[in-house]
């Protein structure tokens, strides 16, 4: 079987010194192996096309087949680099903590060890999660270590 390990290491010797960055790698016991790379503006088909040669060069489907896939998380992927949180600043995010407590916003800053969004309210005739003005809501302020995941909302 393929080693998550040796994936992990080929994909960060590759994206080393650019703009993207690794998220996430799975290995299914059938060899099918996801790579999950992100960047702070966004991720290019080139570049998940580059990053699926390079790994596919560098293993031998004579010794074990495999099924290679490169792609940006999706939306409804939860955060699993802080780089990203970076990236969602000023958009809405849905964080659940370790604690239970769900919390919905937008965020606003990003420190070094915590994150602090704007929480909105549900309004009463509609389905969708409305932002409030700062003088409705106070600023919350959440430590990353008590965050469970954290993810991005999408509002139509």
């Amino acid at each position: 079987m393929i080693q998550k390990k040796s994936i992990a290491a080929l994909a960060e010797d590759f994206l080393e010194g650019s703009e993207n960055y690794l998220i996430d790698v799975l290995v299914s016991t059938s060899n099918k192996i996801r790579v999950f790379i992100d960047n702070d503006d966004h991720v290019s088909i080139q570049d998940c096309i580059a990053l699926s040669r390079h790994i596919e060069s560098s293993l031998d489907r004579e010794k074990e087949d495999f099924e290679l896939e490169v792609s940006s998380p999706g939306i409804d992927q939860p955060f699993k680099h802080v780089r990203q949180y970076r990236k969602y600043i000023g958009k809405p995010v849905e964080i659940l903590k370790l604690d239970g407590i769900k919390l919905s916003g937008v965020l606003e800053k990003m420190g070094n060890e915590e994150v602090i969004i704007l929480p909105a309210k549900q309004e009463k005739n509609h389905k969708k999660v409305k932002q409030t003005s700062q003088n409705d809501n106070v600023p919350v302020s959440v430590l990353l270590k008590e965050i469970k995941e954290t993810r991005p909302v999408i509002i139509f």
